[in-house]
C-alpha cells in the first residue's frame, strides 16, 4: 500500500515539520512521533535522525523515493529530505507503519 496519501494527510491536517533540520530539532525536544525520510537525504542527517530517533523511541520510516518525490507529495515545489509528524490530524499514518 502506498503511504503518500496518508504522508500528504498528515501534512495538510496535522502539524508537521518539513526538512532534515526542522526534524531533528523536532526530535531533539520530543515533540515527533514519526520521522518520514527520503531514500536519497543526506548521511549525515540520515545518521543524526537515526541517533536521536534511538533516543526518544521515535519510529523512522523510509519513504520509497527521493527528496523530489517527497516535495512533490506533500504538495512542496522543492526537495524534501526528511518530514517530522508532531501531530498526524486526520491521517491514520502512525497506525499504518
Amino acid at each position: 500500500m502506498s503511504m503518500n496519501q496518508p504522508i500528504a494527510s498528515a501534512v495538510s491536517t496535522g502539524q508537521c515539520r518539513i526538512g532534515a533540520r526542522s526534524s531533528i530539532d523536532a526530535l531533539r525536544k520530543g515533540a515527533a512521533k514519526l520521522i518520514v525520510v527520503a531514500s536519497n537525504c543526506p548521511r549525515e542527517h540520515y545518521e543524526d535522525i537515526e541517533r536521536y530517533a534511538q533516543m526518544t523511541n521515535t519510529r523512522v520510516y523510509k519513504f520509497n523515493g527521493t527528496s523530489w518525490d517527497l516535495g512533490e507529495v506533500i504538495g512542496k515545489p522543492f526537495m524534501v529530505s526528511a518530514i517530522a509528524i508532531i501531530d498526524p490530524g486526520d491521517s491514520k499514518i502512525l497506525e499504518m507503519v
